[in-house]
């Protein structure tokens, strides 16, 4: 006969031990952890779909990322600039996925959702036109260079020029330049449209 011990097995059977209650009470680290996936979940998703992710894929991604925020925060490793530190996570996870899954293709929003936000709008020729302009410069945005399709993406997200360079490991300098030269295309198109 094999002796194992488990003493974890004997804590339930204590009715209202102290063991059981903090069993079920979250950690300081665990509230702090599910803060952030609370704000930054759907950013963080929407960064790797634009990637080029599927929303399945990009789900996957977004646990990792906190589970290697999990393990970063419990090692004692800085917390400093948590945003961008998950933003780079997730696009180095994400950028690992789009190899293994062998796809390029930058998702869309669903035809049919465009039509039934318009289709609720007071004038047909007018939200044709807002329809043509959207989807105009979304082709823009999709022809921009890699580099400058992220920095525009991490800056809509609400990164800092500095958080965008350290995400995408680039410098401060070249961040601006990719962010004003994506933004003059995007002018120029809006105009032309």
């Amino acid at each position: 006969m094999v002796y194992r011990s488990n003493s974890s097995l004997a804590l339930p059977a204590i009715a209202g031990s102290v063991a059981d209650r903090t069993a079920s009470t979250p950690s300081q680290l665990e509230i702090e952890i599910t803060d952030l996936y609370d704000h930054l979940r759907s950013p963080l998703l929407r960064y790797v779909i634009m990637i080029g992710l599927t929303p399945a894929d990009g789900e996957e991604v977004i646990q990792e990322v906190f589970l290697a925020l999990f393990r970063h925060l419990r090692n004692g490793k800085p917390r400093d600039n948590l945003r961008g530190w998950l933003f780079r996570v997730a696009h180095n996870l994400a950028l690992k996925q789009r190899q293994r899954s062998r796809t390029n293709r930058v998702m869309e929003p669903q035809d049919g959702a465009e039509d039934l936000q318009i289709a609720h709008g007071p004038d047909p020729e007018q939200a044709m036109a807002a329809r043509q302009r959207r989807q105009g410069l979304l082709a823009v945005v999709r022809a921009l260079p890699e580099k400058e399709r992220y920095c525009l993406h991490l800056r809509a997200e609400g990164l800092r020029y500095r958080e965008i360079a350290e995400v995408l490991g680039i410098s401060l300098g070249a961040v601006s330049l990719s962010l004003t030269r994506a933004l003059a295309r995007l002018t120029r198109a809006d105009g032309a449209l």
